[in-house]
């Protein structure tokens, strides 16, 4: 079974061993590919829709795992018991949904030895989440598939301080390692965040000014990044 760029990233955070509860599973691609591959010996495939479910049991059944892969409707973490998952994967969706289903989920915060992330928006205010929870990220990667970048993160609990703007939005541990990947992203970033302001020099609006601020700020933390990264 091939997983995309993104999935094989999130599948290759797993510990060895690690029963695996896959959160908004939708085809099941994860638990299947963790469980056949031998990764994991068990997991569970939940999401908040039928839908998808119905679709992970036919990956399920088609792969012959219905005896090691439980299929189980749930909003978010509400579904799952302590002492279930030694591992859970919230990939695929934004960051402040990926942040409330953590909320949500407290009842499971200290039994999970491994939370592996992957929001597809406002990950800076994602990693402060974290940060604020207890929780430490232990590593990260970054992907580029089809023309979009997905981070992934490696999270456990423990004590975190980010401290600097460019650790918060870009990830520290991809920073201090060189992340080829994210060296693409800031120059892309940078390249759109500059024209936009180049188009915004005209203006002398109040709302624009504030644009205009926003817009340098966010330039001066990719800029500090690409520093950090020489």
């Amino acid at each position: 079974m091939k997983l995309s760029k993104r999935l094989q990233a999130v599948a290759s955070f797993v510990a060895s061993g690690s029963a695996v509860a896959d959160i908004g599973t939708d085809h099941g691609y994860i638990p299947v590919y963790l469980v056949k591959e031998g990764v994991a010996p068990r997991a569970l495939a939940m999401d908040v829709r039928k839908g998808p479910l119905e679709r992970a049991k036919e990956h399920v059944r088609e792969y012959g795992l219905s005896d090691r892969i439980a299929l189980r409707l749930s909003d978010g973490l509400s579904g799952l018991k302590p002492g279930e998952a030694d591992t859970v994967i919230i990939a695929g969706m934004g960051g402040k949904l990926t942040i409330r289903i953590l909320e949500q989920g407290r009842h499971v915060w200290d039994s999970v030895k491994q939370f592996i992330l992957s929001p597809q928006s406002d990950i800076g205010e994602t990693r402060r989440f974290l940060e604020q929870a207890g929780f430490c990220i232990d590593r990260e990667a970054m992907v580029e598939e089809d023309g979009k970048f997905y981070v992934v993160m490696d999270v456990s609990r423990g004590e975190m301080r980010l401290v600097r703007a460019c650790y918060y939005e870009y990830g520290r541990d991809l920073i201090e390692k060189r992340d080829p990947a994210l060296f693409r992203y800031l120059d892309r970033e940078k390249r759109i965040v500059s024209s936009i302001l180049e188009g915004l020099s005209q203006a002398q609006t109040e709302n624009v000014r504030k644009r205009q601020a926003a817009l340098a700020e966010r330039l001066a933390v990719i800029e500090e990044a690409r520093y950090e990264m020489q």
